[in-house]
C-alpha cells in the first residue's frame, strides 16, 4: 500500500545519504555514478564524513505521488530539502473538521495529531537533553510558505526563529533571547541548505547562521533534515533507485517511480535520443529544463524541428543535466469547481509525509492533495494556480481522541519571562508603537473632522484649533509635503487613507500588520483578524469618492476596532514578556504623542479652544469637567496631560507603566545593578513625579519627549539590536 511504499522509500533514501556522505561504497562499487551526486547543487561537500546527531540524515520526508490511468500509484518526486505542505494539510483538516464536525466524526477519519506528536517526540529524543528547545528555522515572512511555518510552530510548540535569532557560541547554537543566550538543541529547518551557513556555503546568505555546520559536526544540534539531504530530490537519482533498493534493502520498490532514464549514462542517453518523441525531458538537477529558459519540461512529440535539434545537441553535449521520463497522465478527482452546475473532474497529485521515529517511519494518515485547474496536467503545482483538498484516511472503528499534549506525565510548570527571542520582542514592541500611533493619528483626524463640520459656527480662535490640528498631521508625515496648500478636509482624508504618506493611518496600520506577521505564531487569531480588519477598512476607504460623514464614520469605526484590539491584548494576552513589549511600545508611543499634543495645543499662546482640543485628543474632557467647574485653563490641563498619575493618557502614567515593565524584565548583570533602560526609566519617572505643572513650558515638555525617545533607543540597544549578548557591561552573557 501507499504507507508501506513511502516508508520503504524514506528508509532507502536515508541509507543512500548515509553512504554518499559517509563511506561512499555505492560510488566505489559502481552501483551509483559519481556525476549523479556531484552534479547536484544540493550536494553539500562540507557534510562529507559527518555523523548526523541522532543518527538520521532524513527525519521528515515527503513523496509526491500520482495515480495513472491504470490505477497504479507512482512517485513523481521526492522532497527532503525543506518539504512543505504538512502545515497546509493540517490547516485544511482543522477547517473541514470545524465546518463538518458530525461528518468528520461519523466517518471515523484518522487524526493527524499522532503523526505530529511522534515527529516531535523523535526530535526531542534525539536531542538527548531534558526538555530540549526545538526551533523551526524559517527564511522569514517573505517566504511563500511562511504562514504554514507559523502554523506548524504554534501547533507543535516550537520556537520560530530566523537566522538572525541564532548565534554560535562555545560550539553550540543558541537563541538570542531577552534573558540571554538559550541553547537550541534541535532545528527543523525550512531554509535551503546552501543558505544555512554563510561561512561554509553561500557567503551572501542572511537567512542562516554562521557556524551552523560546525555545530552539526560537533554533534551539538539535531537538524531535520541534515544539510545535504536535498540531494535525493534530483531526478537523476530516481533512475538508480530500483537497483539501489535491491542493493541496500534486498527488496524491490513497493511504490515505483515514474520510469526515468538519466542521460548521464551512455546507453540511456542513446535510447532517449533515438525515441525522443516517447519521453518527457526534464532537468536532472533542477526544476527548469537547461537551455530552455523557464520551461520545466519538454514533451518530445510536441517539439518543433528546431527545438528537437537543439535539445538533442544539448543532451549530447552535457547529458548529465537531463533526464527522460515516461509521460504519465494523472487520474482525476471531482474538483471544487463548477461547470454547467456540476463538479468538474481535475487531475490531482498527493504529497504524502513520513517522519522518522525510534521504531522506523510513521506516515501521515492523509496528506496534501493538490488539484490542477487544467484538464491535461501531468504535474500539479500550487504556484500554477492549483487548489488544495483535505485527504481522509478512514478507519473501520471509532477513532480515539488524541492531542499533542503529553499524557503520561504532567510537564514541568514554567512561568518564565525570558524565552522570548530578541527579534520577536523587537517586532512586538513596534507593533505596539504602530497601533498606538495609528490611534493617535485617527484621534487627530476625528477632532479635525468634528471641527470642520461646525466651521460655519466657529470664531477665529476656533479656526486656530483647526489650523493646529492640520499642521500636526503634516508634521507627523500623515499628510503630503504640499499639504499646507490643501484644504483641511483634504489633509484629514490624506492622513486617514493616504497610501503614499508614511505617517497616514493606513500606512502605520500596514506597518503594524507587517510587524505582527513576523510574530504571527505569538498572536491569537482574533488579534490578527482585527488588525487585518482595520487595514481593509482604511484601504477600501482610499478607493473611490466618499462623503465627509462617511469618512468620519470610517474613522470612528477604526477607532472602535483599535479600542477592541487594545482590550483584547490587555485582557487575553498572557502577562509574559511578549505582552510586556507590546505594552512598552504602546506606552512609549503614547507618552511621546502626548508630549507633542501638549507642545502644539498648550503653549504660551494657548486658548480655551486649543486646550479643549488637547483634552479631546486625550479623551479627558469628562474627567476635567468633573474636577474643575471653570473652563479649560493652562496649568490644570497640563497637569492632567503630563503629570496626573491617575489619568491613563498622561505622560506620568505611561512612565510608571514603562518602569514597571522594565523592572520585571530579566537583568543580565550578575551584580544586580540596573541596566541602562531601567536607570533611564526610573529617572524619568522621578522627574515627572516631582514636576510642577505651573512651570511646564514647551522646552521642558520637549526635554521629556527627547528622554522618551532616548529610552526607546536604550530598550532597542539592550533587547533588540544585539539580543541577549548586547548587555552594556563587561559581565559575560548567561548561557543556559
Amino acid at each position: 500500500d501507499i504507507a508501506a511504499g513511502v516508508a520503504q522509500r524514506a528508509e532507502l533514501l536515508d541509507r543512500i545519504l548515509h553512504d554518499v556522505y559517509g563511506e561512499a561504497r555505492l560510488v566505489a562499487e559502481g552501483v551509483l555514478t559519481a556525476a549523479a551526486i556531484t552534479g547536484s547543487s544540493d550536494f553539500i561537500r562540507p557534510m562529507c564524513g559527518v555523523a548526523p546527531p541522532g543518527g538520521r540524515w532524513l527525519r521528515f520526508y515527503a513523496a509526491d505521488i500520482g495515480r495513472g490511468p491504470d490505477g497504479a500509484w507512482r512517485v513523481l518526486g521526492d522532497r527532503a530539502q525543506a518539504p512543505s505542505g504538512a502545515g497546509y494539510a493540517l490547516e485544511n483538516r482543522m477547517i473541514l473538521s470545524r465546518a463538518l464536525p458530525s461528518l468528520y466524526r461519523d466517518m471515523n477519519v484518522e487524526r493527524l495529531a499522532p503523526f505530529f506528536r511522534d515527529f516531535r517526540a523523535s526530535i526531542s529524543g534525539a536531542a538527548q537533553r531534558a526538555d530540549p528547545r526545538i526551533c523551526l528555522l524559517t527564511p522569514g515572512p517573505w517566504s511563500e510558505t511562511y504562514s504554514e511555518q507559523v502554523n506548524l510552530a504554534r501547533y507543535l510548540g516550537l520556537t520560530l526563529v530566523e537566522g538572525e535569532d541564532l548565534v554560535m557560541s562555545d560550539g553550540k547554537l543558541h537563541v538570542r533571547t531577552i534573558a540571554g543566550l538559550k541553547r537550541a538543541d534541535a532545528i527543523w529547518r525550512r531554509v535551503d541548505a546552501d543558505w544555512c551557513d554563510p561561512l561554509e556555503q553561500n557567503a551572501a546568505s542572511r537567512l542562516g547562521v554562521a557556524g551552523m555546520f560546525e555545530a552539526i559536526r560537533r554533534g551539538a544540534v539535531v537538524v531535520a533534515n541534515m544539510p545535504g539531504a536535498g540531494l535525493i530530490e534530483s531526478r537523476a537519482l530516481m533512475s538508480f533507485l530500483p537497483e539501489l533498493a535491491q542493493r541496500l534493502l534486498g527488496e524491490s520498490l513497493k511504490l515505483s517511480n515514474v520510469a526515468t532514464w538519466w542521460c548521464g549514462r551512455e546507453s540511456e542517453r542513446k535510447q532517449v535520443i533515438d525515441a525522443l518523441s516517447d519521453y518527457a525531458i526534464s532537468g536532472a538537477f533542477s526544476d527548469r529544463l537547461p537551455g530552455f529558459g523557464e520551461r520545466r519540461e519538454a514533451l518530445g512529440h510536441a517539439l518543433s524541428s528546431d527545438e528537437r535539434a537543439r535539445l538533442i545537441d544539448a543532451i549530447n553535449q552535457r547529458g548529465i543535466d537531463y533526464v527522460a521520463q515516461e509521460p504519465v497522465k494523472l487520474s482525476t478527482t471531482p474538483a471544487p469547481a463548477w461547470a454547467d452546475g456540476r463538479l468538474t473532474p481535475r487531475p490531482f497529485a498527493l504529497r504524502v509525509f513520513a517522519a522518522a521515529t525510534a521504531d522506523g517511519w510513521t506516515i501521515m494518515p492523509g496528506g496534501f492533495c493538490r488539484v490542477s485547474n487544467r484538464l491535461n496536467a501531468r504535474a500539479v503545482s500550487m504556484d500554477a494556480g492549483a487548489q488544495s483538498s483535505d485527504v481522509w484516511v478512514l478507519s473501520n472503528r471509532p477513532i480515539e481522541w488524541s492531542t499533542l499534549l503529553p499524557s503520561a506525565e504532567d510537564p514541568p510548570i514554567v512561568r518564565a519571562l525570558g524565552n522570548l527571542p530578541s527579534r520577536a520582542a523587537d517586532n512586538l514592541f513596534w507593533m505596539g508603537r504602530y497601533l498606538e500611533r495609528a490611534e493617535a493619528t485617527l484621534r487627530v483626524v476625528r477632532s479635525l473632522g468634528a471641527r470642520l463640520a461646525e466651521i460655519q459656527h466657529i470664531d477665529l480662535r476656533g479656526r486656530q484649533s483647526i489650523e493646529r490640528l492640520a499642521r500636526l498631521l503634516i508634521a507627523w508625515g500623515a499628510a503630503p509635503e504640499d499639504a499646507p496648500d490643501m484644504d483641511p478636509t483634504q489633509i484629514a482624508w490624506a492622513a486617514t487613507a493616504g497610501a503614499d504618506d508614511y505617517g497616514s493611518a493606513l500606512s502605520v496600520v500596514r506597518n503594524a500588520r507587517r510587524a505582527a506577521s513576523i510574530v504571527r505564531e505569538r498572536l491569537s487569531q482574533d488579534v490578527w483578524q482585527l488588525i487585518g480588519r482595520i487595514e481593509t477598512r482604511l484601504t477600501r476607504a482610499g478607493v473611490g469618492a466618499i462623503t465627509e460623514p462617511e469618512a468620519l464614520e470610517i474613522v470612528e469605526r477604526s477607532l472602535h476596532t483599535l479600542a477592541a484590539l487594545s482590550g483584547l491584548i490587555d485582557e487575553n494576552f498572557n502577562r509574559v514578556a511578549g505582552w510586556s513589549f507590546i505594552d512598552l511600545g504602546r506606552r512609549i508611543e503614547r507618552a511621546i504623542g502626548t508630549c507633542r499634543f501638549a507642545r502644539q495645543f498648550a503653549g504660551d499662546d494657548a486658548t480655551v479652544e486649543t486646550l479643549d482640543a488637547l483634552l479631546d485628543l486625550l479623551d479627558s474632557q469628562i474627567t476635567y469637567r468633573s474636577r474643575y467647574i471653570a473652563g479649560a485653563a493652562l496649568a490644570p490641563v497640563l497637569d492632567m496631560a503630563m503629570l496626573d498619575p491617575f489619568n491613563p493618557r498622561s505622560v506620568l502614567f505611561q512612565a510608571m507603566r514603562i518602569d514597571e515593565h522594565l523592572a520585571a524584565l530579566p537583568n543580565l548583570r550578575d551584580d544586580g545593578v540596573m541596566e541602562p533602560p531601567r536607570r533611564l526609566s526610573v529617572k524619568l519617572r522621578a522627574e515627572l513625579e516631582s514636576e510642577d505643572a505651573r512651570r511646564l513650558d514647551a522646552s521642558i515638555i520637549l526635554g521629556f519627549e527627547q528622554r522618551l525617545m532616548s529610552l526607546a533607543d536604550k530598550i532597542a540597544e539592550r533587547y533588540f539590536t544585539h539580543g541577549a549578548d548586547g548587555a552594556t557591561n563587561s559581565q559575560p552573557s548567561r548561557i543556559a
